[in-house]
């Protein structure tokens, strides 16, 4: 750049004022003022008589008087200094120009540049993000430790000038206490942000609003009646859980004990939601009970019918499971789908013998069936075992929840499919009205929730009302049809 200007229309540069101007040395009978911004002498070169000098930003000591008014971007030049892209007092932003940060911290000594950042968004201000409990307090000697070596590996990365060991640490554990997994309008994870406004919104195991996100913003919607000066609450959890096993989560991962309706239960209730979502069946297939274990520790005992399991039958099923889930698990991570779907209904089998039947881990076995159902598109058995998890979704969670929303739309899927996998002329008019109805059902129900949880404005819910609409049309052809026969 200096080279540029030594050659502008033969004027020598006399010096540099401040960081984006230069006196030019003129001849002594030109009425223009020497001092010229950057930007003119770029743009204008070879037209010095259209030049408009910069004699508003100088004093008349030719000493530069702008100040730094945002700041645009950072970067490491080649030689791997930082500079900072700065807006000027007065000046356009396009006017903005790289300088390197720490002249600019000896020129401007009581400007803090960071404060100088433009947020994208109202929200999006990191002085928000100061103000966010870090539980650092609660953390035990091990994480801190973890947080201090990631803190100076940081520190390592970048070399920022400057940079505070300790104030990083604090900043992951605020991060970790407060980022929420941004996901897809299927609740497929794709990264972690931090909303500082989202995060002063509190947990509950049983909510009255739902966090979504569309694109890069977070949408906080209500699923049932919030009245005037009722708190909003959402769950940071996945609710699906006894209340021992979702405290623990909220424990480890947000250090806070949970005292929303749902966890305060009496001890009776919570004992049996625990027995009943992580706990055994009864013996006797004609029965629906719930066991606790003996006072003498020497089995469990059916609530219902009074029959009691041993520990030793408990335990030789319980090992089966696990060791067939391994190479269940091995054959997954090779992709070799038709010997997991084997192996994973080997251990279905024997979960539906030891487990209750709103198991959590076998809800959690027929998910994972479905899934290698539909790589292996048999769209029938992953239809069958979409409809073993919703029944229980229905226990685990309110009507109104986002989860159970998207496994009616699952099923209204694999419902359309089935119905056009089996058309041929020899299939019953009416068995084909019957699976384009139940499609149609489904999807019904799927939009009567995500409406709610997703709102309609979205390509993932315009998607599903179409196939609602399509399904809708199908199935009055069909019942035309067969009127007519």
């Amino acid at each position: 750049m200096r080279s540029f200007l030594l050659n502008f229309s033969g004027y020598k540069i006399l010096e540099r004022i401040g960081s984006i101007a230069y006196k030019l040395e003129l001849p002594n009978d030109t009425s223009i003022h020497p001092v010229f911004h950057v930007s003119q002498l770029k743009k204008l070169v070879g037209e010095h008589t259209n030049i408009q000098p910069t004699i508003q930003y100088v004093n008349e000591n030719y000493e530069w008087k702008a100040k730094p008014e945002e700041v645009l971007g950072y970067q490491k030049n080649k030689a791997g200094s930082w500079e900072v892209l700065l807006c000027w007092e007065g000046l356009p932003r396009h006017e903005a120009t790289w300088e390197i940060y720490e002249d600019m911290q000896w020129l401007y000594p009581d400007l803090h540049l960071e404060d100088k950042v433009i947020p994208m968004a109202a929200t999006d201000n990191y002085k928000l993000v100061e103000e966010l409990i870090d539980h650092m307090s609660g953390i035990d000697e091990k994480q801190l430790v973890l947080y201090a070596q990631m803190g100076t590996l940081v520190n390592l990365i970048l070399q920022w000038p400057e940079m505070n060991v300790k104030e990083i640490a604090v900043n992951f554990s605020k991060l970790a206490c407060n980022a929420h997994t941004i996901c897809d309008s299927e609740l497929r994870p794709l990264g972690t942000g931090l909303y500082p406004v989202i995060s002063i919104i509190n947990h509950s195991c049983l909510p009255n609003a739902v966090l979504v996100f569309e694109g890069r913003s977070a949408v906080v919607r209500a699923v049932q009646h919030i009245p005037p000066g009722a708190e909003v609450s959402i769950s940071y959890i996945e609710t699906a859980g006894s209340t021992m096993t979702r405290q623990k989560t909220l424990k480890e991962n947000y250090l806070f004990t949970c005292t929303c309706s749902r966890c305060v239960k009496a001890q009776e209730d919570e004992i049996k939601e625990s027995a009943i979502l992580e706990g055994y069946r009864c013996t006797n297939d004609q029965c629906a009970g719930f066991l606790l274990r003996n006072s003498d520790d020497t089995g469990f005992t059916c609530q219902q019918c009074g029959l009691v399991r041993s520990k030793e039958d408990i335990k030789n099923i319980a090992s089966q499971i696990k060791s067939i889930s391994d190479e269940a698990s091995t054959s997954m991570s090779s992709q070799n789908y038709a010997e997991a779907l084997f192996m994973h209904e080997k251990v279905e089998k024997l979960q539906k013998i030891l487990c209750h039947p709103y198991s959590i881990s076998l809800m959690q076995t027929r998910e994972k069936l479905l899934k290698i159902s539909m790589e292996l598109e048999n769209w029938t058995k992953a239809l069958t075992y979409c409809k073993l998890t919703i029944s229980v979704y229905q226990k685990l969670y309110p009507g109104i929840h986002p989860l159970l929303g998207l496994q009616f739309y699952t099923c209204g899927k694999l419902e359309w499919l089935v119905v056009h996998q089996d058309v041929s002329f020899t299939s019953p008019s009416l068995l084909l009205l019957g699976h384009t109805e139940d499609s149609l059902k489904s999807y019904t129900k799927a939009f009567d929730i995500l409406r709610i949880t997703h709102g309609t404005n979205s390509s993932f819910m315009k998607e599903l009302l179409q196939k609602l609409e399509e399904a809708r049309a199908e199935a009055s052809y069909k019942r035309s049809s067969i009127d007519d026969e």
